[in-house]
């Protein structure tokens, strides 16, 4: 489900790509600088002047994008977050006892999973991988109970 508003670019990432194309601006024109003089006392001003403020533009060019993606990334999940809660139903009453999620006595296990559940756990009902639970592996403290259908070691 998309939403009829458009995404925008946080004006941290605008400063960040000014910052870092600024920076590689200044270290061309200081290599170039540098690279024309023979002497070292003449290549310092461009190296003061141009190649290390390029250097601190592009350092802080990086900085800015990071931190601009982590912040519309962050911004991304709030707005998904209020997409699911906007989407769900109002709770209906809840009984007093809630029901089983699942309440199987056949247990099933994912190869390559550290967990078992009961066959009717949602997370391995109708999953064509599922298999039953080696003993050995429950045996050995492998694998652990599934903490949504709960099952139980006489279940095993």
């Amino acid at each position: 489900m998309r939403t009829g508003r458009l995404r925008t670019v946080h004006p941290v990432l605008w400063a960040g790509w000014a910052a870092l194309a600024a920076g590689a601006v200044l270290c061309a024109v200081g290599w170039y600088g540098v690279s024309g003089e023979r002497f070292a006392e003449r290549q310092l001003p461009y190296l003061a002047s141009c190649t290390i403020p390029g250097a601190a533009l592009i350092v802080a060019g990086a900085v800015l994008l990071t931190h601009g993606r982590a912040y519309a990334a962050t911004a991304r999940v709030e707005e998904l977050y209020e997409l699911l809660v906007a989407a769900e139903p109002a709770p209906a009453q809840e009984s007093a006892t809630a029901a089983p999620v699942a309440v199987s006595g056949e247990s099933r296990m994912v190869p390559g999973g550290t967990l078992w559940h009961r066959a009717d756990c949602p997370l391995v009902a109708g999953k064509t991988s599922a298999v039953p639970v080696d003993g050995k592996l429950l045996a050995s403290g492998d694998l652990a109970p599934c903490p949504i259908c709960e099952p139980d070691a006489a279940d095993a």
